[in-house]
């Protein structure tokens, strides 16, 4: 048997459907954030980034660098072992305590990844509570998927931020059954933002556990940064609450906050924590400064707003298909991976401008699109050439049935 043949036909397939990905080879410039430089061909051109999730531009932050030569230069590169074996240095204790307070919570746990948080977490959590039923909104992130798939419980799909749904569903499972309510602030692909308050009315009428993923919206939202439920004054009224230090905060990793109990349940059960290399000192040290920095800072948050919602009273005046919601995130339909993979060729081939095309299965066929990343660091100079370059394209190749009528063609 040719077995990579097979693997040559599975990836024949994804380039027949355009969905085959392509990788940028780019380094950002320290310091001059969003611009980088990209490595093709042999040479090296430089490049506006439009699609980072360092949404506030922190891993560039002088604070957040600081932190992370002084730890490199005290403690060296890595852990050096599990948490439970040589892995847990007073950065990660401290990290952890800053991330409690930072959420209200007893207790916080540091993962490698907010993926990797969801999956260990969802998945523990079905197999400490016999019988548990998870309820989980239909557009969450695949690291929630496969966290309650691999924990191998029942589950119960809702309608995307249908709170009449969802209590249809808890209506008629048996009281006495433990309930996991599973959701998200910020929806990263659409922006769009739950009804927080409303699941946890649910959750109190129906002795739910609520387990929100705040993944798009911890540092950016709420007045010391803590996410979407902290500037609607309802953490404390959230279980869970999953987290990353690789977006907001601009470094990497992944927590969960809750109650001492269940952080200390799944630092003793979760197969995902158990058997992982922690994270290296250097970037505990990063994310700890960051958080601090955020919790005391709100002008990154202010100019962040400003700069997304600028961005997007731009493309409305050029009548590019933007997906309205009232987050910071900037998603403009394309409807086609084929044509989403052309026009960011060009951006990036013809005007440096960097945006990566989201297809399947990141988003549902028919809704592939760009997934502009307004930062506080983004000029006004560079947001015309973004909507410059956009506009000639939209009125070079007009849409008809949410199709690029000259690329459809070619």
């Amino acid at each position: 048997m040719n077995y990579d043949n097979i693997f040559a036909g599975h990836l024949d397939g994804l380039r027949k459907e355009g969905r085959y990905r392509v990788f940028a080879d780019i380094l950002r410039t320290r310091g001059a954030f969003p611009a980088g430089r990209r490595h093709a061909a042999g040479e090296i051109s430089p490049i506006t980034v439009w699609c980072s999730n360092d949404y506030l531009g922190m891993g560039q932050h002088p604070a957040v660098l600081k932190a992370m030569y002084d730890a490199i230069d005290g403690v060296g590169a890595g852990s050096g072992g599990t948490r439970n074996i040589s892995g847990t240095t007073h950065y990660h204790v401290e990290l952890e305590a800053e991330i409690a307070d930072l959420h209200g919570k007893e207790s916080a746990l540091l993962f490698t990844s907010a993926y990797v948080a969801n999956d260990a977490t969802l998945s523990t959590l079905v197999k400490l509570l016999p019988g548990a039923v998870i309820f989980s909104d239909e557009k969450n992130h695949a690291s929630m998927i496969e966290g309650i798939r691999h924990g191998g419980g029942a589950k119960k799909i809702f309608k995307h931020n249908d709170l009449d749904d969802l209590e249809a569903k808890l209506r008629e499972t048996p009281i006495g059954i433990p309930k996991i309510i599973a959701f998200e602030s910020v929806y990263s692909m659409d922006g769009d933002i739950s009804p927080i308050g409303g699941i946890c009315d649910l959750a109190e009428k129906y002795g739910a556990l609520t387990y929100i993923d705040e993944v798009h919206a911890v540092g950016m939202y709420g007045p010391r940064g803590a996410g979407i439920a902290e500037r609607e004054g309802l953490m404390h009224r959230i279980d869970v609450i999953n987290g990353t230090m690789a977006k907001g905060f601009g470094v990497m990793g992944g927590y969960i906050a809750a109650s001492r109990n269940l952080c200390d349940a799944i630092r003793s059960f979760a197969p995902g924590f158990i058997f992982t290399t922690s994270l290296a000192p250097v970037i505990a040290a990063g994310a700890l400064a960051s958080i601090r920095h955020l919790k005391t800072s709100s002008v990154e948050r202010v100019a962040h707003q400003e700069r997304a919602r600028k961005l997007k009273a731009m493309l409305r005046a050029e009548q590019i298909p933007v997906i309205e919601n009232p987050s910071h995130i900037v998603p403009i339909l394309v409807r086609n991976p084929v044509h989403c993979k052309i026009v960011t060729d060009i951006l990036l081939n013809e005007h440096n401008i960097y945006v990566q095309p989201i297809n399947y299965p990141t988003v549902p066929k028919g809704t592939e699109r760009m997934r502009l990343t307004p930062s506080p660091l983004h000029t006004d100079a560079q947001m015309e050439a973004l909507v410059r370059a956009l506009a000639t394209l939209w009125s070079a190749c007009p849409m008809a049935n949410g199709q690029f009528v000259k690329l459809a063609a070619a």
